[in-house]
């Protein structure tokens, strides 16, 4: 073991805060002008729920527009999954997705990506060399793979590198579904480089910023919380859950426990249909009242049995109440969530759980797993119930609070403790902002290049 492995773990120091004071900086070099973002292995431009395309698509997507809108011109760097591809697409005003060739365009995992980040790194830098000197003022990574391209070329460029995790080796390890295949050991090392490397590190909450510094020896000084945001314009109550339901032919009298996202043991679905199997079980009538969307592909380990949960609720007996629906659009995602009577994310790890906010936004409320971001996501009892551990028969008991307030329309059209929470769900999302979001980050940026210049002033005496 090196000296540098052997060393983690010795030093600690005090958590980092929720909140921390804010950084201000006169005139125009309090913030960059324009923002390198890695994201090597999931494209900005790939739908949601489909193969490693998940929160962290939206995640760059929203915030990188809302840099734009603060007046920070954002390139996202990402890797090239079809020929077909344009070297460079404006995804909006300010935002351009640069499309890198870096492998075969297709049939390439996750796992296979380490053996090309160099061509990556070779295609980041040809694109840079195009340009004058000091196009970009910062590098923001994300995840661990883009966190190595960008150590290269933060320094390659004398720029600060900014990295989000967004998941953990450690942290997935700590907390892995039955039969699931834990993260290799390469990737911790991977990641405990980064973590070191890093000028800044950005964490979703305080618990993620606690894990950096616990199983990464992270320098608290250099970690912040930031809180992912949420499309407000796009989440929103709108016209309600009876119109939600005519647009998608859901019944209206139904109680309609939702699973949106990707289908693989870490995300555990398979939990939501124990606990139906179990509620049906006891209560035959149920059936002819209970609708469970499951809306989403396979993903990550998911993909070697992609069949797996079909033939799960087969097996359960509830082939009848389950019906599997490929991703849809964000637009379409949003009626998903306000047809709902409740979303259930039975999650074994969550960095934050923006699905969760997403459809707190729509006025619908959550049962969730009380791991990671989730119990930030979720304010307990209040827009939602957080659940203990991974038990069926725990989500099932917090689904039976719904049943009497869903199972029969409530006087006047309303659906009982469904609408109460959803009300509740929707002043709580309220606070998620990617506007407020992006506020942060920018003062993150700010923070490292002052630094930055700082240190370069005091290495040139």
């Amino acid at each position: 073991m090196s000296q540098y492995m052997a060393r983690l773990g010795q030093r600690r120091g005090r958590m980092p805060q929720q909140q921390r004071p804010r950084l201000r900086l006169n005139g125009s070099s309090r913030r960059p002008r324009r923002v390198a973002m890695l994201s090597v292995h999931t494209s900005p431009l790939h739908q949601p729920g489909t193969g490693d395309a998940g929160g962290m698509n939206v995640y760059i997507v929203e915030l990188a527009k809302q840099l734009a809108e603060h007046g920070t011109q954002v390139e996202i760097f990402t890797r090239a999954t079809t020929a077909a591809l344009p070297p460079s697409v404006e995804l909006s005003p300010g935002v351009l997705v640069r499309h890198i060739d870096a492998g075969p365009y297709e049939g390439l995992a996750k796992e296979e990506l380490p053996a090309q980040l160099c061509a990556f790194t070779h295609g980041v830098m040809q694109a840079w060399a195009g340009q004058r000197p000091g196009h970009y003022d910062l590098v923001h990574s994300h995840y661990w793979l883009s966190g190595h391209v960008g150590w290269l070329a933060a320094q390659r460029w004398g720029v600060p590198l900014v990295n989000a995790m967004h998941t953990m080796a450690k942290v997935k390890n700590a907390a892995l579904a039955k039969g699931d295949t834990p993260e290799p050991a390469a990737r911790v090392i991977g990641e405990t480089q980064i973590v070191r490397a890093a000028d800044r590190l950005i964490a979703n909450t305080a618990e993620e910023a606690g894990d950096l510094v616990r199983h990464y020896d992270a320098d608290p000084g250099r970690t912040a919380v930031v809180h992912p945001g949420v499309n407000l314009e796009r989440f929103r109550p709108a016209d309600g859950r009876a119109a939600a339901r005519a647009r998608l032919g859901l019944p209206q009298d139904a109680l309609i426990p939702l699973f949106a996202g990707r289908i693989q043991p870490l995300k555990a679905p398979d939990i939501l249909l124990r606990a139906v199997a179990l509620l049906v079980e006891e209560d035959p009538a149920l059936r002819g009242r209970l609708v469970v969307p499951v809306v989403g592909g396979p993903s990550g380990s998911g993909l070697a049995k992609p069949e797996r949960l079909h033939k799960l609720a087969a097996k359960l007996g509830i082939s009848d109440v389950v019906r599997f629906h490929p991703p849809v659009g964000q637009e379409e995602l949003a009626d998903w969530y306000r047809a709902a009577s409740v979303l259930v994310m039975p999650s074994y790890s969550e960095s934050f759980g923006l699905v969760a906010v997403e459809a707190q936004a729509c006025g619908t409320p959550v049962i969730a797993a009380a791991v990671g971001g989730l119990p930030v996501a979720v304010r307990d009892s209040v827009s939602g119930f957080l659940v203990e551990g991974h038990e069926p028969r725990a989500y099932a008991q917090a689904l039976r609070r719904f049943i009497t307030g869903t199972g029969e329309p409530a006087p006047g059209g309303g659906h009982g403790l469904a609408d109460s929470m959803g009300e509740a769900a929707a002043r709580h999302a309220a606070g998620f902002g990617w506007e407020a979001a992006a506020a942060r980050t920018l003062d993150v940026y700010a923070a490292a290049m002052h630094d930055k210049r700082r240190h370069l002033r005091s290495a040139h005496g």
